[in-house]
């Protein structure tokens, strides 16, 4: 086995790799190569911020495994392994990454190496741990079932992630009319205004970091890095897939939230101006989208915030779609679950963050 550092020339080799993971499932679809690139040649704004260490495992010449290591100035204590991809029955090559990524967690003074977050939460938290004959959504992690049996292995701390499905008959948690016109006198729910999407980034930066504060993997954002994912979907994005909350004219809180655009690609098929085409043919076509992001600030969670959010995007959405998708929660977060079962009465797709000790 042997170590081979990314550099610009390999790039292609590394993305390659990641995709020939994948090239005979047909529940797969590509909509990070474009992100990944990026983050390898150091143009994302997260590379500004973050120490990045990509590396290739090789057996014997050729690719087994490969991985980012990421140290991000918000998150110091911790060395993330992150964009791991790696061939099956190659636990050898899983156990020299590790070595690897210990060194290298000793030399910066680091005591636990992460496994799942991909940088921030706003880019990806969990390796799936079930539903692997399900087209992945977007949006979704999807991975092999047996990246879990690598790092299951190492013994280190588990957290899970849950999310849920639902029919659209209950999305809006069948609460009275009373209730609802209650809570549409309090608070303002309006769509974003791409017109402004400075503005509108930077306010929903805000939210996020007052809102996921106490989140047990989240740290800070910055206004630069949101606004990059905002401009990177832009096309595929409509104003009303941003909808914030507020209160006395003052910002409380947000919903993030598009159809599944993965109902729109073939196995396998990258995140491109084929898939722009086809939103606009056929986007009728799609049954199913995902509330990707839901914060509200602490003192209006309890407070008809969250119903006022799901409301208006009810409306909004009409009689579009056949399903909704929530995004993840973590496992001890027992009030965001709890909304869960009422809104979906079971739980969908499981996921799994590994923490590992150097």
């Amino acid at each position: 086995m042997e170590i081979k550092a990314v550099n610009q020339a390999s790039v292609n080799e590394y993305i390659q790799f990641c995709k020939s993971i994948y090239q005979q499932n047909i529940y797969y679809r590509d909509s990070m190569s474009r992100v990944l690139k990026s983050i390898l040649r150091g143009k994302a704004q997260i590379c500004k911020s973050s120490r990045i260490f990509p590396i290739m495992v090789l057996d014997e010449g050729s690719i087994a495994a490969v991985c980012i290591f990421a140290i991000v100035d918000r998150m110091k204590d911790t060395l993330q392994l992150t964009y791991f991809e790696a061939l099956p029955r190659q636990e050898k090559a899983v156990e020299e990454m590790l070595a690897y990524g210990r060194t290298l967690a000793r030399q910066h003074g680091i005591e636990t190496i992460l496994i799942g977050l991909n940088f921030h939460v706003n880019y990806g938290l969990g390796l799936l741990a079930d539903h692997y004959e399900h087209v992945q959504g977007f949006g979704t992690a999807y991975n092999p079932p047996y990246y879990i049996d690598y790092f299951q292995r190492f013994g280190g701390e588990e957290f899970n992630l849950v999310n849920y499905l639902t029919q659209m008959e209950g999305f809006d948690f069948r609460v009275d009319h009373r209730f609802i016109s209650r809570i549409s006198g309090k608070y303002q729910v309006r769509k974003a205004s791409f017109r402004h999407i400075e503005r509108e980034a930077a306010i929903y930066t805000d939210l996020n970091n007052r809102a996921f504060r106490e989140h047990a993997f989240y740290y800070e954002r910055r206004a630069e890095e949101d606004l990059e994912l905002f401009r990177e979907f832009r096309l595929l994005l409509k104003e009303e897939n941003l909808l914030f909350l507020e209160h006395s004219g003052k910002p409380a809180g947000f919903m993030l939230w598009y159809p599944d655009y993965h109902e729109l690609m073939g196995p396998g098929e990258a995140l491109g101006i084929k898939t722009l085409i086809k939103n606009k043919l056929f986007s009728h076509k799609i049954k199913k989208f995902k509330i990707v992001e839901l914060g509200v600030l602490p003192e209006y969670q309890k407070n008809g915030g969250v119903y006022a959010l799901f409301h208006k995007c009810r409306e909004l959405v009409g009689n579009r779609y056949d399903y909704c998708e929530s995004g993840w929660i973590l496992e001890h977060n027992l009030a965001s679950r709890g909304l869960g079962f009422r809104w979906a009465d079971k739980e969908y797709k499981h996921f799994k963050v590994f923490r590992i000790p150097v």
